[in-house]
């Protein structure tokens, strides 16, 4: 029986660094359902989805988080939006053949990652860095060190358990506007890459961190369940239609009999036919006297 998705958070009490633990086998799984993706993207949105819950959980803010991968390759873009509820989705779009075994690097081509950061109050703020490392996790640590200048560590795993697809991850960074020793720091990488994905994947949050610092005092926060959440609805749907001109409308319905409107993330399907688009226009008209 797999575990619940969950974030972990603990701290070290003789070291300014913390961690943060994530198991997201059944949110990646919801994400690439119904999906005809080739296994290296699958692999790479379970990657996504990993570090993605990660920076989510080193940052304290109410809002949304959006981890997006673009490049000129035959996989043109990948993206994970999060939020601090730890609610995900994710989707990927190519524009050519990706073979098995694809490497980051022939999938993306020339490429890069944008991090954007939606605050439900305050400014919104977007970084961007080059996919100049091999992995994910590489190109994410070169991105705190250049945009926050604290060394951070990604350990990200994915693979199969109980004959179904897993992923989940480590992250360790020193404390911000603490002076860890590196020796401390790197001490722990060393402990943290002895971690096997099938440990990750089978084992409780508490026997894995006692596995890896059973020489170290470690406090274990309560845990923060990860799902799979897409924010689409027919009501949005709605209102998107309710925004177009009434003659582009009628010239769909008139064409194709109703509007398919698909999500991308979740797959699903709101269909209107023209009885559909008479109420929502009546109730456009009934919200604002002054439409006729």
């Amino acid at each position: 029986m797999s575990q619940q998705d969950q974030m972990h958070r603990y701290l070290f009490e003789n070291h300014a660094v913390r961690g943060e633990l994530v198991t997201v086998s059944r949110t990646w799984r919801e994400i690439i359902a119904g999906h005809d993706y080739p296994e290296p993207v699958q692999t790479l949105l379970g990657e996504l989805l990993v570090a993605t819950s990660l920076m989510t959980a080193t940052l304290k803010f109410d809002g949304d988080i959006t981890v997006q991968l673009q490049g000129d390759g035959p996989l043109s873009l990948a993206v994970i939006n999060g939020n601090n509820r730890q609610e995900m989705r994710g989707v990927a779009r190519m524009q050519g053949e990706i073979a098995p075994n694809s490497s980051l690097k022939e999938m993306t081509g020339n490429g890069y990652l944008v991090i954007t950061i939606t605050p439900t109050e305050g400014e919104r703020y977007q970084g961007v860095v080059g996919l100049e490392g091999d992995t994910i996790a590489a190109c994410l640590e070169d991105y705190f060190m250049r945009s926050e200048q604290l060394p951070t560590r990604l350990f990200i795993h994915s693979g199969e358990h109980d004959g179904q697809q897993g992923a989940g991850g480590i992250l360790l960074q020193v404390l911000p506007g603490q002076d860890a020793e590196s020796d401390d720091f790197n001490h722990l990488t060393t402990l943290t890459e002895t971690l096997k994905c099938e440990e990750l994947l089978s084992l409780p949050a508490n026997e894995v961190l006692w596995r890896l610092y059973h020489q170290e005092e470690v406090t274990l926060f309560d845990p923060q369940p990860v799902s799979f959440n897409c924010t689409c609805s027919r009501e949005r749907c709605g209102e998107v239609l309710r925004s177009l001109p009434e003659e582009e409308v009628q010239q769909i319905l008139q064409e194709d009999g109703q509007i398919d409107m698909h999500c991308d993330y979740c797959g699903n399907h709101y269909v209107f036919d023209s009885v559909d688009m008479a109420g929502i226009r009546k109730d456009s008209a009934s919200a604002d006297p002054q439409i006729h």
